[in-house]
């Protein structure tokens, strides 16, 4: 596992830039996970906010100590497999078999996570695998857009996305064969598809999109996001994520001046995603 950790400065990943009539919109896409020790020096959101009038982030999601005290107390049947059971009685006995292997190399207790429903444990021991690469989820590229903003004297408005209710009401209609599909995925990630995640993060830390691009999910991930595409609470929440985004771009290209939005590369890149249906729209799109 060695050389898996990117450090030092890096230039960071250029900006899509959407035009239409006097209206222009840089995008910023993030990415999650990244090397927690990675310095990025924003040179060119640095210019572009020199000629800004609004900075648009996803709203940070709450969920300090309190919010997770809280969920833990009313909605534990939402995060604990409950009724006196286990891991091991809810997950298929093949996935449970590779969870329990892979829990072993990050953890020195053998009953770690389980008495988490599926999801919830493989999102703990995907967290833990992270930590070991050096990759983190914690960064937040929106808050250091943020400050440069406030450097250039740029309001800022949160688009809010999606809150910890969201999410539950979300985890409340998950089927079983959804929430083991992505499951599986999780354990596919940590098995065997740290290093493509690496790579991933250093090819976003030098601006290569062109690499990220040519570095596709396995097959699980993509078996993952169809069923949550399908589950009916998901895919009204991943639905009404990418509706938002996609009525700010409009709503700031029509009123004119220059707006800068960092959101999610993978919504960005996806077949069908925010790039695909802003040209569909008729807008100039320009690649980084």
């Amino acid at each position: 596992m060695d050389e898996l950790v990117v450090t030092g400065e890096r230039t960071g990943p250029g900006m899509w830039h959407v035009r239409q009539g006097t209206g222009e919109l840089w995008i910023l896409g993030s990415m999650s996970p990244l090397p927690k020790d990675i310095t990025w020096r924003a040179k060119q959101v640095d210019q572009v906010l020199g000629s800004t009038s609004k900075v648009l982030v996803q709203k940070p999601v709450d969920i300090g100590i309190a919010r997770i005290l809280w969920l833990l107390i009313t909605e534990r049947r939402l995060l604990l497999v409950g009724g006196g059971k286990r891991l091991r009685d809810v997950l298929p006995a093949d996935l449970h078999a590779r969870f329990a292997v892979q829990r072993a190399k990050y953890s020195d207790d053998p009953n770690k996570w389980e008495r988490f429903r599926p999801l919830i444990a493989a999102a703990f021991l995907q967290q833990a695998a992270f930590h070991i690469v050096g990759l983190s989820t914690r960064l937040d590229l929106g808050a250091a857009v943020r400050k440069l903003a406030a450097k250039h004297d740029v309001p800022v408005e949160e688009i809010k996305i999606a809150g910890v209710g969201d999410v539950i009401e979300a985890m409340k209609t998950l089927p079983p064969a959804t929430e083991n599909a992505c499951v599986a995925a999780s354990l596919v990630t940590v098995e065997s598809d740290l290093q493509r995640l690496v790579d991933r993060a250093q090819a976003w830390a030098r601006g290569n999109v062109e690499r990220i691009q040519h570095l596709p999910e396995p097959k699980e991930v993509d078996a993952c996001r169809a069923a949550l595409e399908t589950a009916m609470g998901a895919a009204d929440l991943i639905g009404r994520i990418r509706r938002t985004w996609l009525g700010a771009f409009e709503k700031y290209l029509k009123e004119g001046g220059t707006t800068v939005a960092v959101v999610n590369i993978d919504m960005l890149l996806e077949p069908g995603g925010l790039l695909e249906q802003l040209r569909a729209k008729g807008y100039a799109v320009e690649a980084p």
